[in-house]
């Protein structure tokens, strides 16, 4: 039986992943300390989606791990070396504003974590796949220098625009803000991309826009759309950071996220970089998103402007597909923001309730 190793198994993307391989007949260890709980307050905590996977899947095991923790990780890709053919490293400190009150710790999470996961697998299980779930913005804000029109609800690129099919990975990553987030992350992107080409490992990039779905805990410094539905069924106020309102971003599902991952493996190749996102199958302005919310929810969103965007944040985001695609023509994105938001209205109706009910 072949092992996957996936580190964030208690987050969205990496609880997403445990899910399709142990029902893929897979053995499945998870690295996971609930860091998040500890980044983001108690309602980010990933322990009630963890407990749910141990009760599910009573052969999934669970390594309580700190990817910081170099000789823990090594002892651990050690013991499971002899079956190990996939790696997916799904664990970060994921938030930009957390990453400026926090800087050493969110660079010795995302880059130096990544680092010697890496080490630990060239070490024992060279031939794994290695999947790395980096982020759009390793571009930084050039995207932001796009010749964006209003239309009203939303900013678009022209029709005739080389990217308004999507931006693809020629797009430069230098002489840009990136955040001190989009730093570590660039770090951690190289780093993979640097160990494919070095040592001949089977290494991807996946250069994600919003990743999401009904497992998103819905924190305020990180899930946007779990997030803006929690707080209109809930009836918390939110702030919308700039562009007003009109800015646009991809966002993809869990479960098609994953199906990427699995097709990759199928067809691995070393030092790969792919965007990855919903595309033009999904998107939405943040105008759009609270217009889609309040009709799903049926309640009003309690929300304010501000005046003043994060920093390093995207006016637009639709993520090139195309490149993914014509490497592994059998992936597709099946899921659209309405459905997105219908499924984590769903999943959390009996959680995510007014103060007042």
């Amino acid at each position: 039986m072949p092992t996957a190793l996936v580190t964030g198994s208690g987050g969205l993307v990496g609880s997403e992943t445990v899910r399709h391989f142990v029902e893929e007949g897979w053995d499945v260890v998870g690295v996971e300390n609930d860091a998040r709980a500890a980044f983001f307050g108690p309602e980010a905590s990933t322990a009630r989606v963890t407990a749910g996977l141990i009760e599910r899947y009573p052969d999934f095991r669970l390594a309580d791990l700190d990817i910081r923790d170099a000789d823990g990780l090594d002892r651990l890709v050690a013991e499971h070396a002899g079956a190990l053919e996939l790696v997916v490293h799904a664990a970060a400190q994921p938030s930009h504003d957390w990453a400026a009150s926090d800087p050493q710790t969110d660079f010795a999470v995302n880059a130096n974590g990544t680092l010697n996961l890496l080490e630990a697998v060239r070490r024992h299980a060279p031939e794994a796949t290695f999947i790395h779930m980096s982020t759009n913005k390793v571009y930084g804000d050039l995207p932001n220098e796009l010749p964006l029109e209003d239309r009203g609800a939303r900013l678009e690129l022209p029709e005739d625009h080389r990217w308004h099919q999507g931006i693809d990975t020629t797009m430069s990553i230098d002489r840009s803000t990136h955040s001190l987030f989009g730093v570590s992350k660039t770090a951690a992107d190289l780093l993979v991309q640097e160990y494919g080409r070095y040592f001949g490992m089977p290494t991807v990039c996946l250069r994600g826009g919003c990743l999401t779905g009904p497992n998103h805990a819905g924190a305020r410094l990180h899930g946007f759309l779990s997030y803006l539905m929690r707080c209109t069924m809930t009836g918390t106020p939110y702030t919308v950071y700039g562009y007003e309102g009109k800015q646009v971003r991809d966002n993809l599902h869990s479960a098609d996220l994953v199906a990427a991952f699995a097709a990759f493996h199928a067809n691995p190749r070393a030092a790969a970089v792919y965007n990855i996102g919903g595309g033009r199958e999904s998107n939405c302005s943040m105008l759009e998103a609270i217009a889609l919310c309040e009709e799903i929810a049926g309640r009003e969103l309690d929300w304010t402007l501000s005046g003043d965007n994060r920093t390093g944040d995207h006016r637009w985001w639709i993520s090139d597909l195309d490149e993914f695609r014509a490497d592994h023509p059998g992936w597709q994105v099946t899921y659209d923001v309405p459905a997105i938001l219908r499924e984590i209205h769903a999943a959390n109706r009996d959680v995510w309730v007014p103060a007042s009910a």
